[in-house]
């Protein structure tokens, strides 16, 4: 794996991070349909200005929490990558 990898997989897990903080900052929020991170469509109900917050903070709690343990992971793999490379780097001939 390469560091350019690792750090799109940050970028995409910050999109997740974005999404899943504008759902949890709208759990108050009548009418509230939460955005979906994953390739699924997520369907309206009707009357949405009627209705609760759809938002399920079981699901967005533990959500949070894979993208922070997965963000620490890519961190730590670039670290190592880092390290690696100043090793190799600083081997004189």
């Amino acid at each position: 794996m390469n560091i350019s990898s690792n750090i799109t997989s940050m970028i995409t897990n910050q999109t997740n991070l974005n999404t899943t903080a504008n759902n949890i900052a709208n759990v108050n929020t009548d009418g509230y349909i939460p955005k979906n991170n994953s390739f699924e469509t997520t369907r309206a109900t009707e009357n949405i200005a009627h209705s609760r917050s759809q938002t399920n903070l079981t699901k967005e709690i533990p959500d949070l929490m894979i993208e922070e343990i997965t963000n620490a992971v890519n961190v730590s793999a670039i670290k190592t990558q880092n390290e690696m490379l100043g090793t190799l780097i600083d081997i004189k001939v």
